[in-house]
């Protein structure tokens, strides 16, 4: 497992405080490049559960950032890596989508969301070995 994957395994066990998907994809990345653990917090707060709205699930946009602070942000590395996302969840990339689907096959909400961010964390990294 990789040092980024161990640290986002760490925030999403986390209980207080709760970590949404979009901190917990960008913070192993982020503080790689010095920003802090608050810092981080609060630049991602609003990115949790589809920007609060049940829409661009957040381990999506935590690694969309994450590319960013990395300085790997180009055109082609979002399309792509959105479309791996989207790819790997039968073309869903909204949250209340993914939830949706994830709880008619009955199954729980956090392992789900975890999986996420380990799917999206493993993707950013891809590019950092590029």
């Amino acid at each position: 497992m990789s040092e980024y994957l161990d640290r986002a395994r760490e925030l999403r066990a986390t209980i207080e405080p709760h970590h949404n998907c979009a901190q917990s994809v960008l913070a192993p990345f982020a503080e790689r490049v010095g920003m802090t653990y608050e810092q981080v917090c609060a630049v991602a707060q609003g990115f949790g559960g589809g920007m609060q709205t049940g829409e661009v699930c957040g381990a999506l946009t935590g690694a969309i950032m994450a590319l960013g602070v990395l300085g790997l942000a180009t055109h082609d590395n979002v399309v792509e890596l959105t479309e791996r996302m989207r790819e790997s969840h039968d073309g869903m990339l909204r949250c209340a989508d993914l939830l949706k689907a994830n709880a008619e096959a009955g199954q729980e909400k956090k392992p789900f969301c975890d999986s996420l961010v380990f799917e999206a964390v493993n993707l950013v990294e891809g590019y950092i070995d590029c």
